[in-house]
């Protein structure tokens, strides 16, 4: 959400002598630069970008993303059956890690209710049922907007999408 103004300031600091260290990051494309009618790589100026270090990232893969679900469920306490574990981390590749974290606490606060010792697939099916991700939130909205009290949108041209189509259906999950 930098405008041209910004970037002039960062560049003045990072010619100083006492400069310091800028951590950015972004996922814009070439777009127009804010304040300008020109536009840049990742909507940055060109001078600001020359001075850079760019570091590319890429998405995690399954193992990763489980090892990193296992991590958070060791912080929280939280034990999982292999399946149930499975299951989180399909829903975190479909979905997003965020939202499969999110899951963790409230799959345990389920399990805890029955009086289980583990968090199992059930729980999992249940808390994904409860509670939506971005992209069937959006399907949702876009799909019942008309009978919500003040939709902005009347016929959108273009589709709206928020991160692709849902993959996964509830009976999937179920």
């Amino acid at each position: 959400m930098l405008d041209i103004e910004c970037f002039s300031y960062l560049n003045r600091a990072l010619e100083s002598e006492q400069a310091p260290i800028v951590i950015m990051a972004t996922n814009r494309g070439i777009t127009k630069i804010r304040g300008t009618n020109y536009k840049g790589p990742h909507g940055l100026p060109l001078d600001l970008l020359d001075r850079l270090l760019i570091i590319a990232t890429k998405p995690y893969n399954e193992q990763e993303t489980t090892q990193i679900l296992q991590t958070r469920c060791q912080e929280e306490d939280v034990e999982l059956t292999e399946g149930a574990a499975n299951l989180l981390t399909k829903i975190a590749m479909e979905t997003s890690l965020r939202y499969a974290i999110h899951l963790i606490t409230t799959a345990s606060l389920v399990s805890r209710k029955r009086k289980a010792s583990a968090v199992d697939v059930e729980d999992i099916r249940r808390v994904y049922a409860l509670f939506v991700d971005i992209k069937r939130s959006t399907q949702f909205l876009t799909e019942y907007q008309k009978e919500f009290m003040f939709s902005e949108i009347d016929e959108p041209e273009v589709p709206l999408k928020i991160g692709g189509e849902a993959k996964m259906t509830d009976a999937q999950i179920t």
